[in-house]
């Protein structure tokens, strides 16, 4: 479907690790298991690389199960084995410690206030997502939050956007979703839904379904979506 025969969005879903908070505040523990900082990026790459390969075979784990055995991958690579207390702080803070990516409340907000349903779209648990959004103050901007815990399976696989349909009591081409993963946006064009890709942290991958939008910040990608 082309971009002329999209609608405005009854509601928006937002993918969370990544895109509304950033896990940068995680490079210290990370450092601190004796990997250096870029492995940051690496960890988390693996993580959604295992959770797509996991999901695509039909199988599911919880993500920080997932992301536990990532993280053990990547210190075997490098031949480190820090204390088991340090390796699980970093676990831990990859639930609770992420940072709000500027301007992420206002995007929130601004969907909110127009009207459409705000759902958090994410490849983690819901409950410690629900404590993000609450210490961030978004919490009152978002109507849902929908976790792979809820089908069993991790995006990219189409179950999981047509679960926040479901719950948003809308069709596939009446939400949206904003990301900042090529991964994601390629899932959900997939089941066709209308998408919007944040591309401040890198270009999108010509590899994938293009998205229907690309902006610069979180805003941006709403504005986009409400003026369809």
């Amino acid at each position: 479907m082309s971009v002329s025969n999209r609608s405005r969005p009854k509601a928006i879903a937002f993918d969370i690790i990544g895109t509304v908070f950033q896990q940068a505040p995680l490079r210290s523990k990370v450092i601190a298991l004796g990997l250096p900082g870029a492995a940051l990026e690496g960890w988390s790459a693996a993580a959604d690389r295992d959770a797509a390969a996991i999901a695509a075979t039909g199988d599911y784990r919880p993500f920080a199960e997932v992301q536990r055995a990532a993280l053990d991958s990547v210190l075997a690579e490098q031949s480190l084995e820090p204390p088991k207390a340090d390796r699980q702080a970093l676990l831990d803070a990859a639930s609770t410690d992420m940072a709000p990516r500027d301007g992420a409340g206002e995007a929130l907000a601004r969907a909110a206030k127009a009207g459409v349903t705000v759902i958090a779209l994410t490849n983690g648990s819901a409950d410690p997502t629900r404590r993000l959004l609450e210490k961030a103050g978004f919490a009152s901007s978002v109507t849902h939050v929908i976790s792979p815990d809820e089908v069993r399976l991790a995006k990219p696989r189409a179950e999981v956007y047509l679960r926040a349909c479901e719950v948003a009591n809308a069709q596939p081409e009446e939400l949206a979703l904003i990301a900042a993963h090529a991964w994601d946006i390629q899932g959900a064009a997939a089941a066709g839904l209308t998408t919007a890709y944040l591309n401040t942290d890198r270009p999108y991958s010509s590899a994938m379904r293009p998205p229907d939008f690309e902006a610069e910040t979180l805003t941006k990608c709403v504005e986009k979506l409400l003026t369809l």
